[in-house]
């Protein structure tokens, strides 16, 4: 950082406070430097402004950014020679606000004395004894206590002062009630930097800014309802909406590292058919020799660029916080592809996946203990070839081309994968695959209108993270097109088996069971075909053990919960989003970053489906599910 003796303070001009004033007047998106040091953002007419003044003669890491996520903020010099400009600057938009809403809030945020290494958080606010605001000072003292870094929760003073200033500066304004403002002080404990180097702690700085940004943004709600015209409907209006340069970039970058790699592809092999013949050759003895794609990538090269991609100059600590994740799990991914057949992969998959805990473990056990192996199988009548569900799915997409007429997804027949998959918005079927004539609908609805249909409106967002995915958005995704078996009436209990069988074969596999063991498993204790068992097991030990498909029965129990505690299905479907992500997409939906999709599954819409999600929002375990699905 720059230190305070580097930069020769200039006064602001006139002329920029009129270009200021302009610009307010005309309500638009004002983002200008200041002379000297500092900038000006404010999104939109709104009735705050936070302020943070470089102290004048020492450095002051990380502080200014502690403002940087709020849609209102000016950042300005504390050198004597521009308080009068700072001054007169401040004083002119504070009475914009005042003007359009009828009073504006002033809250000044400075850093308080160096803190011990791993201290929490602590504020101290700072109010006009005279004319202390008292319900917005504890809307504002509540919030802050909920602030927590490393577990430790906050300490939060209340000083009441004859001027809000930080030390060794004077008031920003000589009185505030006549002109219809109101002046807090926010004193912030820098326990996000190092006491004795000035060094910032990245973590510490980053959960600290995420929750000062909500502790913020619920005063300046408080205050709009007790003291201006405006009613915002949630404290999330009053965040930022215009994305920045280095939103947009990150955004761009992520995505075309994301474009250069397709890992599902990258660890399914390319000989599925050919493999189960040999191993039914072998008698079941022999594990099979599994081939996959060229690897048209360098992972090094890909992890050098994925780093390089600016994500801490993202100012808004939410969009901060689900690229950093997203990039991390994009890090594991590219590891994947690079591991894949060694020993390595294993332990990169239980990263990026997770492994089998004793709840889900558990979970799985009792939902083949609920259903006994099928009696008998069906016969070659009641399946569809490639062809003819390519022709069914072309139809589904044509339905959906009603709602989103240049809807480019497309239906491919490949020759170099088994079953059926979605690569990037596409519908891909390999020329060997058959599908249950009883589970055709369950299968469109699972793989068009769950994941070709959130790809495609995760496209529609202004950010192409919700297409190519946040971070850990498998385990809803799978819940999701899981559910939307269940909704088409479609999810038997043969589908449930194999769901809780994935979970016991990953499970097997980080143990160190091998394919021959798992496989026996799953045929002799579970009552599994061998050419099920098979099918399980093959997918759960391709590349070197890929722990993903226990991320469906997981993900449809936490679906499950969700559904019952009252959550928004709807909006799972806005892009490919995590469960866990739901309150930070809520948050932009409420910002207007995200909007609504242009595409509904279309399952959602029958009354059968209807009647079984108003059963699921009473609160459904799993094992009641199974119970309502037929055989």
């Amino acid at each position: 950082m720059t230190s305070p003796t580097d930069i020769r303070c200039k006064p602001i001009p006139a002329t920029f406070i009129d270009e200021v004033r302009t610009a307010l007047t005309r309500r638009t998106y004002l983002r200008r430097k200041l002379p000297g040091w500092g900038r000006i953002h404010i999104d939109r007419p709104l009735p705050f402004l936070c302020v943070y003044r470089r102290p004048p003669r020492r450095a002051d890491p990380g502080t200014r950014q502690l403002l940087l996520g709020e849609a209102s903020y000016l950042l300005a010099s504390g050198d004597a020679a521009a308080q009068a400009g700072i001054q007169h600057l401040v004083q002119t938009i504070l009475a914009s606000q005042v003007e359009a809403f009828g009073a504006s809030l002033l809250l000044e945020l400075w850093a308080g004395g160096e803190a011990p290494v791993g201290a929490p958080p602590a504020f101290r606010i700072v109010a006009d004894r005279h004319h202390a605001p008292a319900a917005l000072l504890e809307t504002l003292e509540s919030a802050l206590l909920s602030i927590a870094t490393d577990g430790h929760g906050a300490r939060v003073e209340v000083d009441y002062r004859d001027q809000v200033a930080p030390p060794g500066l004077a008031p920003l304004l000589a009185t505030d009630r006549a002109a219809g403002v109101q002046s807090l002080g926010l004193e912030v404990s820098p326990n996000y930097r190092d006491p004795l180097t000035g060094e910032l702690f990245p973590l510490e700085m980053q959960a600290l800014r995420h929750g000062l940004a909500h502790a913020l943004k619920q005063a300046f709600y408080a205050f709009a309802h007790t003291a201006t015209r405006q009613r915002p409907a949630h404290y999330h209006v009053l965040g930022r909406r215009i994305m920045t340069s280095a939103v947009r970039d990150s955004d761009r970058q992520l995505a075309a590292v994301g474009g250069r790699f397709d890992l599902l592809l990258h660890v399914s092999p390319v000989n599925a058919g050919e493999a189960w013949a040999a191993f039914r050759d072998s008698g079941f003895k022999t594990a099979p020799r599994l081939n996959y794609r060229p690897r048209p990538v360098d992972p090094a090269l890909l992890k050098r660029q994925l780093y390089e991609i600016p994500i801490e100059r993202i100012e808004d600590p939410t969009l901060a916080l689900i690229f950093a994740t997203r990039r991390d799990e994009m890090d594991r991914q590219i590891g994947l592809i690079a591991d894949r057949n060694t020993p390595r992969f294993l332990r990169g998959s239980q990263q990026v996946y997770g492994e089998v805990d004793e709840g889900l473990l558990g979970l799985a056990r009792r939902v083949l203990a609920q259903i006994p192996p099928p009696a008998t199988n069906e016969t070659d009548a009641d399946w569809l070839d490639a062809k003819a569900f390519a022709a069914r799915a072309e139809a589904e997409l044509a339905r959906y081309r009603e709602q989103l007429p240049e809807l480019p997804a497309r239906v491919e027949l490949r020759d170099d994968i088994s079953g059926i998959m979605v690569s990037r918005g596409h519908f891909l079927i390999g020329r060997d695959a058959r599908v249950p004539a009883g589970r055709v609908e369950a299968a469109l609805a699972h793989e068009i209108g769950t994941h070709v249909l959130t790809y495609h409106n995760g496209r529609s967002q202004p950010l192409r993270l919700f297409d190519m995915g946040m971070a850990d958005y498998e385990p809803l995704q799978e819940g999701l097109a899981v559910l939307a078996e269940f909704l088409v009436g479609q999810l038997d209990r043969g589908r449930l088996r194999q769901l809780a069988g994935r979970v016991l074969a990953v499970h097997g596999l980080c143990r160190g069971e091998d394919f021959i063991a798992t496989f026996r498993g799953l045929v002799e204790d579970h009552g599994f075909s061998e050419y099920q068992a098979f099918t399980i097991a093959l997918r759960v030990y391709r590349g070197g053990g890929f722990t993903k498909d226990a991320v469906y029965l997981r993900g449809l129990a936490s679906l499950l919960e969700y559904l019952g505690g009252g959550g928004d299905l709807e909006r799972l479907y806005l892009g490919k989003i995590a469960l866990e992500h739901v309150p930070l997409v809520e948050e932009l939906q409420w910002r207007r970053v995200v909007r609504p999709g242009p595409l509904r599954p279309r399952h959602l819409d029958s009354p059968q489906a209807q009647e079984r999600l108003a059963w699921l929002r009473q609160g459904v375990s799993l094992e009641r599910l199974v119970e309502a699905c037929e055989q």
